[in-house]
């Protein structure tokens, strides 16, 4: 039996894929869908998908980091990028071993992905050829925008401009986000999922579903009683817990 699961934060698109999938692909199990990167992530590591559907551009962690995670999570599971830009790094996926589906879903083009997803079922997952398709992006996406320098947060009766390698972490908290320093706590109202988005993805990195980390402002890396990584910072005294999905972040650390 073969099975795949559907990783788009759009909801009405999702279900279009769902359903051309069923149509033209009936012996395809859909074990589960998912809004964003990191429920795609927790999705993939309990299931162990054949396939997976992975919308490039998703809140939390893109397709690509999802992609770049599972390499280590579900080796085996393949890939298959869906984006809506035609132009978005076509060449790195025509060379590789990886397939792509344009949105809005074409039956036809979709029908080509299938048979070849068929054809490939038994050759293996490429990691070679997904790295390759990561970088290729990934370089591209950067160059459409330079990464968030500074934010303007509340502290108090107080609105403060704070750097961005002043920052030790971001934090979900409620309708807030925290922004920890040496000089404590300050807010903003703009969640994680965008943050992720405007950071730079090298300094910064998202180590729980509510947390993102400076890499530059990390002292220590150690684990519990429990197993459980815990990120000690050179500016501040909090202490924040790595969730198990981006353990292997810190490895070579």
């Amino acid at each position: 039996m073969t099975t795949a699961i559907i990783a788009e934060d759009e909801p009405h698109l999702r279900a279009d894929l769902v359903n051309a999938l069923n149509a033209l692909w009936p012996q395809l199990t859909i074990v589960a869908e998912a809004e964003d990167g990191i429920s795609a992530l927790e999705t993939i590591a309990t299931h162990r998908p054949g396939i997976a559907f992975l919308d490039i551009q998703m809140p939390g962690l893109t397709g690509l980091d999802v992609a770049e995670l599972l390499r280590t999570s579900s080796p085996n599971t393949y890939v298959v990028f869906v984006t809506a830009y035609h132009q978005y790094a076509i060449d790195a996926f025509e060379k590789g071993a990886i397939d792509y589906v344009l949105k809005p879903v074409e039956p036809i083009r979709l029908a080509e992905t299938i048979s070849r997803l068929k054809s490939r079922a038994s050759a293996g997952v490429s990691t070679s050829a997904l790295a390759q398709v990561i970088s290729q992006i990934a370089a591209e996406a950067a160059l459409k925008k330079s990464p968030l320098t500074w934010v303007n947060a509340s502290a108090g009766k107080e609105t403060r401009l704070i750097m961005i390698d002043d920052i030790a972490y971001f934090q979900s908290d409620n309708k807030y986000t925290v922004v920890m320093t040496t000089e404590g706590e300050a807010l903003i109202k703009k969640p994680i999922k965008e943050l992720l988005d405007e950071l730079d993805s090298v300094q910064f990195k998202q180590v729980h579903r509510s947390t993102i980390v400076n890499l530059r402002a990390i002292k220590s890396i150690a684990r519990d009683d429990t197993g459980k990584g815990l990120i000690k910072f050179k500016m501040c005294k909090q202490v924040v817990q790595i969730s198990q999905p981006f353990m292997h972040l810190f490895r070579n650390m």
